[in-house]
Order: structure tokens, then C-alpha cells, then sequence
């Protein structure tokens, strides 16, 4: 038996990464894995030792209706491409609902059908519905990164929670070069360029707090940058990197680190840069919704407030970095509650529920 993952867009975001972590676990397990994506990108799902990778045409573009066009057709050449390989006795795992392809081809060939589910918010509703709609008639068993999650997009077929993990290899990097004296100054955050992930409120607190450094890592080029904060006043106190393959300097640098998405836009169904965080000893604040908030206990190792509210969020970065012993007692905590995203756990976990221990 082998196992085809399907992934649409290979880049260095959190699905693909998971995917990632999943596929070298099952590979070390003697599994015969096979990565089926788009061509022509660099990401994480690049490159790695021991698959068999297959390509297909699939190009972003900006314009809603272009977009789905371009995701139509891939799909449709999805299939065209990969009928002849597949046969029932091989697993499709289908990481986000995206590559939707791959459940209409796995139940033609009636393969056991695995979702990966890490999203919920998805534009246009119509879409949403779609892919949803999909999944449920395709899949045979679902794997959701959150207990929100699950119960925001239950299916019929049988369902998973399963917590994503760090790598063994980022833990490590993370334990030997974590601060021995936190600055108390510098702020972090990393996401998508996308307003409702919270950049033009991220704004907002640097312009409040000139005393801290801040610093935006985001998902995108150097170009994408420039035309997004075209002709925006920007504080000094503010450095905007680019895409990083590698975090670690960003976190190696930060006392505290941020995710402000705005409950009204995006609902974040994991957090895969707060337990990145957590290995550092990094206090947080994050939402108070969706999946990410599973990962924080108030006044634990962080808090939980809504970004809408930029005066409250500025309030508690000042309680943060401002109360050493507080600082301390957070940083502690996040160290302690890391060892629940061990990634040998991980891989054992998503085994043992889905069966794929007999998979040789």
C-alpha cells in the first residue's frame, strides 16, 4: 500500500509544514509516500528525502474569479494526471480542502479518503460550501487540527483531533538559543499580508508604544510589501521582513510574540506560531476564539484578547514586558506546556487512529 498526499499550493505557510512533518513520520515508519502538488514552487514540501513527488499546473492569482478558474482546472488536471497511478489500495491523504480533486479521484477508485482539515473561514460562502460539501461526500475519515474545528465543520465519516506539533529539530534549536535575558522590548508577530490577519492594528500598537520594537514577518515578497503599505505613514519602531525559510533569528530576538487576526475576518483554527513561541519560553496574546485559543490559559502563558481592541492589547503588552516576575512566570509556563506538541507524539498519534501502522 502506498500513500498519496495532495497539497495545492506549495509554500513555506503551517499546512504544508504539517504535511511535512506527517510525511517524514510516515516515511521513517516504512510507509511509501508519494507528495502531489503544483509545479514551479519552492516550499516546504520541497525536496524531501525518501517521496516520490508528482506535479500539476495550478497558478495563484489575486482576482477572486480568476483564482477559482485557476482552481478548477488544475483539479480537473489533477485527475486526468493521476487516475492511471492510482489504485484502491492506496491511501489519499488530502491536506486542506483545497485540492479537492483528490477526494472526487480517491472515491472513483474507492481508496480510504483522509481529509486534513485546518481551515474554516473561506470566501466566497459559495466556495466554502463546495469544498465542505466535497470533503463530506469523499472523505472515509477526517483529520481536524482543533477541537473548535470539529465542531465547527463536523462530518458524517469519523473525525480526529489532532493538535499540530513542533519539529524535533525546531525544539532543540529553539531550547539551545533561548534568551537567558529577555530585552523586555521586542515584539513579534508573523502571518499573512492580509488585513484580517491583523497587520493594520499591528500599526497601530507600534505607533502607541515608540518605547518597543516591533517587527512584522509576513508571507509574502518584497514587492507585495511595497504595494500593500503604499502611502502608509509607518512608525520606526516597525521592521517588515519578507518571507523567512528560517524564524528562528526573529525568535531568538522577541520577548513577546502576537497574532492579533480579527475575530470578524479570520478565525484561527490552530496556531502553529504560538507553540513556535512557546519553545522560546515567549509570552503571547492571541485571540479569544477559534482553535489557537485552545493553546493558551490566561495569564498562563499568555492571553487571550480580541485586536479590534488595540488600547487593551497595548494595556496588557505593557503588563507583559513591563513586570519582570510576571514576565518570568509566563515565559515558565509556556516552556512547561510545550512538551504537549511533541512531534514524535504527533506522528505516533496520526498512525495509530488512522490505521497507517499497517500501511507497509
Amino acid at each position: 500500500m502506498r500513500i498519496f498526499a495532495f497539497h495545492l499550493l506549495n509554500d513555506y505557510s503551517g499546512s504544508p509544514k504539517v504535511l511535512k512533518q506527517l510525511v517524514n513520520g510516515w516515511t521513517n515508519n516504512g510507509m511509501g509516500c508519494h507528495i502531489v502538488t503544483c509545479s514551479g514552487r519552492e516550499g516546504f514540501l520541497s525536496d524531501i528525502k525518501g517521496v516520490k513527488y508528482h506535479h500539476y499546473w495550478y497558478r495563484f492569482a489575486q482576482n477572486p474569479l480568476l483564482r477559482l478558474i485557476f482552481l478548477m482546472i488544475s483539479q480537473l488536471l489533477l485527475i486526468i494526471k493521476m487516475y492511471p497511478v492510482i489504485i484502491k489500495s492506496d491511501v489519499i491523504y488530502v491536506n486542506t480542502v483545497l485540492p479537492f480533486g483528490a477526494g472526487i479521484l480517491g472515491k472513483l477508485k474507492g481508496c480510504k479518503v483522509i481529509y486534513h482539515i485546518h481551515e474554516t473561514s473561506m470566501k466566497p460562502w459559495i466556495l466554502k460550501k463546495i469544498l465542505f460539501g466535497i470533503a463530506d461526500v469523499t472523505s472515509t475519515e477526517v483529520v481536524y487540527v482543533s477541537k473548535y474545528l470539529s465542531e465547527q465543520e463536523t462530518m458524517k465519516n469519523p473525525g480526529h483531533v489532532l493538535y499540530n506539533a513542533l519539529e524535533t529539530s525546531f525544539l532543540t534549536k529553539a531550547i539551545i538559543n533561548r534568551k537567558v535575558t529577555p530585552d523586555y522590548k521586542n515584539v513579534l508577530m508573523i502571518c499573512s499580508l492580509k488585513a484580517y490577519k491583523g497587520v493594520n492594528e499591528y500599526l497601530q500598537l507600534a505607533k502607541k508604544n515608540p518605547e518597543y520594537a516591533f517587527r512584522l514577518v509576513v508571507n509574502a515578497s518584497a514587492m507585495d510589501i511595497e504595494g500593500y503599505f503604499s502611502g502608509q505613514n509607518l512608525p520606526q519602531n516597525l521592521t517588515i521582513f519578507p518571507t523567512q525559510k528560517d524564524v528562528h533569528p526573529q525568535y531568538q530576538w522577541a520577548d513577546v510574540v502576537l497574532n492579533l487576526s480579527r475575530p470578524d475576518g479570520w478565525v484561527e483554527t490552530f496556531g502553529l506560531t504560538v507553540i513556535e513561541a512557546m519553545a522560546y519560553g515567549l509570552p503571547v496574546i492571541v485571540p479569544p476564539v477559534g482553535g489557537i485559543a485552545e493553546l493558551v490559559d490566561n495569564g498562563v502563558n499568555g492571553y487571550k484578547a480580541d485586536s479590534r481592541n488595540v488600547n487593551h492589547i497595548s494595556h496588557l503588552l505593557v503588563d507583559i514586558l513591563e513586570d519582570k516576575i510576571h514576565y518570568e512566570k509566563l515565559s515558565t509556563y509556556a516552556k512547561q506546556l510545550i512538551i504537549k506538541y511533541d512531534e514524535d507524539s504527533f506522528v505516533m498519534k496520526s498512525c495509530e487512529m488512522l490505521g497507517l501502522q499497517k500501511i507497509r
